[in-house]
């Protein structure tokens, strides 16, 4: 990707090192992110996450990866609710570790996300909600060609309360998508 950093399907062995991704990280995503208890950030929390995480993968309806940086975990991108049949969509999640924001990392973590959503998962769109005041997200979704589509009010539960959020789409073309068209 970028920086010396590498995206890797997630596996039940990056327990220990997620969970010391994201006590790193705690106060940097929590105004991002759910509430967490204190098992989420450990190995044991960890590794309870990621086989729940397995059956949806299983199942085909999320795909995971790691951010690698010299064996350290320093994010995730994730595609999830993704749904078949007519609709081929995926929901886009991501973070990066607060020592390397600004970077390029997550904008080449999207890059690669889009790439696979269209060219492995066959997906024709992928949405993402980002909070309203998240304007570093605002700018990775813009670099990647999203485009904003609505607000949803009270949208999710993030730091403890019903909170609105910024809704993006990007359609994706599976190759040959444009001469088929014409």
């Amino acid at each position: 990707m970028t920086g010396g950093v590498e995206a890797a399907p997630l596996r039940s062995s990056d327990a220990e090192r997620l969970a010391a991704a994201y006590s790193r990280n705690r106060d940097h995503l929590a105004p991002w992110e759910p509430a967490r208890s204190d098992r989420f950030f450990t190995s044991a929390g960890q590794r309870e996450a990621i086989d729940a995480k397995a059956a949806l993968v299983e199942a085909g309806s999320e795909v995971p990866w790691v951010l690698l940086r010299n064996g350290q975990v320093v994010g995730t991108v994730t595609i999830t609710g993704i749904v078949r049949g007519p609709f081929l969509n995926g929901h886009l999640g991501y973070w990066v570790d607060s020592e390397l924001t600004g970077r390029g990392i997550g904008s080449a973590a999207v890059a690669f996300a889009v790439e696979a959503a269209q060219d492995v998962l066959g997906l024709h769109r992928l949405q993402a909600a980002i909070l309203p005041h998240n304007s570093a997200s605002q700018r990775v979704l813009d670099r990647a060609g999203f485009e904003e589509i609505g607000v949803a009010r009270a949208y999710l539960r993030i730091a403890g309360r019903w909170q609105d959020h910024r809704l993006y789409q990007r359609i994706l073309e599976p190759p040959g998508a444009a001469a088929v068209r014409e």
